[in-house]
């Protein structure tokens, strides 16, 4: 939809306005990049050396390298637990069953309103005090932490995939001979993860921004190994900027997945694809994540 539809067409005096607006705007950006340049300057934070010191051959070998490393090590594990933890509470989510269904509701709900950092502190202090036998106590916590949460928002979009379906999927796999159970496993199921296949990865992202917060219990991710670094060399400002640049460059890549996947995988199911996800996000079944089912989730529940 063109702009011209949302928004009558400017005339000569409000493109006059317009263009002075910009034109003011960009002189304020450019006079605050200007004061912010002057003011690390001042303080010496533009000195070569220190630049130097925070992208040089060591610093990637000994703590950015092994940072990401861990980084990607923990995203991974989680991400493949949490799918496994959305599917599950995902169909509980849309079973007849009554308690299934209460019982999916409430695991779902209350480890997607508990923050995450809270988690990853209370497994970390439970597997300090009660499962000493874990080697990795700090991995093992945030992965459980983002399992957890990440796994509910998955659970909600498997919820929201199916009920995006066309009430002809459920429909259809009844007259066939199907119960509900089978048509919800073998019809709507697989479709619905095809169309949040492109969400799924999008919420790839958020794990990988999460895991940052296992720096609090002293799990040796990007950002903790960048501290370390920054405290030897006394250069946070410049080790900070080399991480935002590596999570900027990891999380754009993903994200430009998750777009073509949208794309590509739009003609293969009868669900709209969805792209981005989020608590409160609307989804392409025209509700929220967290709302209830949409038309033609009842055909197929358990």
């Amino acid at each position: 939809m063109s702009a011209s539809v949302l928004f009558d067409a400017q005339g000569p005096r409000a493109r006059a306005a317009s263009l002075v607006g910009n034109i003011v705007a960009a002189v304020a950006v450019l006079a605050g990049i200007g004061w912010v340049v002057s003011v690390l300057a001042g303080k010496g934070q533009l000195e070569a050396s220190l630049w130097q010191n925070a992208v040089s051959a060591e610093a990637w070998q000994s703590y950015y390298l092994p940072g990401l490393q861990n980084t990607l090590r923990s995203a991974l594990f989680a991400t493949v637990g949490a799918v496994a933890f959305g599917i599950v509470f995902g169909i509980g989510r849309l079973s007849r069953n009554r308690p299934v269904r209460w019982l999916s509701g409430v695991v779902v709900e209350f480890f997607r309103a508990v923050p995450v950092l809270l988690m990853m502190i209370f497994f970390y202090m439970y597997f300090s005090a009660q499962a000493q036998w874990i080697a990795d106590r700090p991995f093992t916590a945030v992965v459980v932490a983002l399992v957890l949460y990440n796994g509910s928002v998955i659970a909600e979009l498997v919820r929201a995939g199916v009920g995006n379906l066309p009430k002809g999927q459920g429909e259809a796999g009844l007259a066939i001979g199907l119960t509900p159970g089978q048509t919800l496993r073998s019809v709507q199921l697989p479709q619905a993860l095809v169309a949040m296949l492109p969400a799924m990865v999008s919420q790839l992202v958020v794990v990988l921004k999460d895991s940052a917060l296992g720096q609090f219990i002293l799990y040796s991710e990007l950002l903790r190994s960048a501290q370390i670094l920054s405290s030897r060399e006394q250069n946070p400002l410049q080790t900070l900027v080399v991480v935002a640049i590596v999570f900027i460059a990891i999380n754009w890549l993903l994200t430009v997945v998750a777009h073509r996947l949208a794309r590509l995988l739009s003609s293969r199911t009868a669900g709209a694809t969805v792209e981005g996800t989020g608590i409160g996000n609307p989804t392409a079944a025209g509700g929220f994540v967290g709302a209830g089912p949409g038309p033609g989730a009842g055909a197929g529940t358990v």
